[in-house]
């Protein structure tokens, strides 16, 4: 996110999930870059796929 000059911010991971906190304009941004890494950490030998939703609350977004 930092080499992306995003203001976002990762606040708590909670077993397979991340929450971050962004301004409303970097979402889709912010959904390529995380979903890139995620999936592109660790070469398995089945894909991973990264599911996303957002919101203004962490209730909202499930």
């Amino acid at each position: 996110m930092q080499e992306e000059n995003l203001q976002a911010r990762m606040l708590l991971q909670v077993h397979d999930e991340l929450i971050l906190e962004a301004p409303e304009e970097e979402i889709e941004k912010l959904k390529d870059v995380v979903a890139s890494v995620m999936e592109q950490t660790v070469e398995l030998s089945v894909p991973l796929e990264v599911d996303y939703s957002y919101g203004p609350t962490w209730y909202d977004a499930k």
